[in-house]
């Protein structure tokens, strides 16, 4: 080896990244293309923007298809006031802080970098220092700023969202919303479907709706796609890829990453009345996706072609 060739493979960022590798934010780019350039950073498209974290999800949930819900947000170190994330937010502000004082980061929002974890952990810091009253219509970009939201957060601590019939948690109790607001609130409250987070022994992230005609149940996995369809595919050859009788398999779509198969449910049943069978299929899943025979049959080959077919990606 030359010195020359020697001397560029040694080349480290300040970070010790090296410039050429991929950069560690998962958008594929060499890193001096992406958070190695303060110009890359915001046109990068980060694919996955909440990997490594446990909340990762449940965060995923709550920006794709959950109508009205908040969590608190598990911040690291000794943050200036508590901050709430939420679905939707009056006038779909990135951010804002009531009159009581509460701070709310809003995940259904338009954004303006390819990075979302960037873009809410800016809307994150604004709600830590803004006043009261305030909001953030939408998050200005700027490339000098790499913070994520894995940079603020406790990596390991899942969210709890709390869900809600409909959008009045926007004002502090007693408050009477006007104007604007008020026109917000009554459109928000039009659109939302009723939905429940169904959790139990290893469902995590799984929300069962009423669209009106039908139900549906939507889950978030964390598990590689591929891994996950395979032991899919096990289960749908044997007719155990479901919840029990009334619930049927209709497909997946991919979302910041993530899988999220999709069941259509019997309607006269309650939400409640499918944890059990949520609970046993994680156990089928969880059997399979830890199961040593990775040769499938035939028939399981078919299924899994049949399965990827049925996949359409929304992030």
């Amino acid at each position: 080896m030359s010195r020359r060739t020697a001397a560029k493979r040694a080349v480290r960022t300040a970070d010790g990244v090296n410039p050429r590798q991929p950069c560690p934010c998962g958008s594929g780019r060499r890193y001096k293309a992406c958070h190695g350039s303060a110009h890359g950073v915001a046109d990068a498209i980060v694919t996955r923007p909440f990997e490594g974290l446990a909340a990762e999800p449940e965060l995923i949930a709550l920006r794709e298809f959950v109508p009205s819900a908040t969590a608190a947000l598990p911040l690291a170190g000794t943050p200036r006031r508590p901050v709430t994330l939420a679905t939707v937010l009056p006038m779909a502000a990135a951010a804002l802080v009531r009159s009581d004082g509460a701070a709310f980061v809003g995940l259904q929002v338009q954004t303006r970098s390819g990075d979302l974890s960037r873009d809410v952990a800016r809307a994150v810091q604004w709600a830590l220092t803004a006043e009261p009253g305030e909001a953030l219509s939408v998050v200005d970009t700027d490339d000098e700023v790499t913070t994520r939201l894995q940079d603020l957060l406790r990596a390991d601590e899942p969210l709890q969202p709390q869900l809600h019939d409909d959008f009045a948690w926007w004002l502090p109790d007693g408050d009477q919303p006007t104007g604007d607001v008020a026109l917000s609130l009554e459109r928000a409250n039009a659109a939302v479907m009723p939905s429940v987070r169904v959790s139990g022994s290893g469902v995590h992230a799984a929300y069962w709706v009423d669209a009106g005609d039908k139900a549906h149940l939507r889950w978030v996995r964390p598990e590689p796609e591929e891994q996950l369809l395979v032991a899919m595919a096990r289960l749908a050859a044997r007719d155990e890829l479901n919840l029990g009788e009334g619930s049927r398999y209709v497909g997946s779509f991919r979302a910041h990453g993530l899988a999220v198969p999709v069941w259509d449910l019997d309607p006269e049943l309650h939400a409640k009345e499918w944890t059990s069978g949520a609970e046993a299929l994680a156990a089928r899943l969880a059997d399979e996706l830890t199961a040593d025979d990775t040769v499938l049959t035939d028939g399981e080959r078919r299924v899994l072609n049949g399965l990827r077919s049925r996949q359409i990606t929304l992030r």
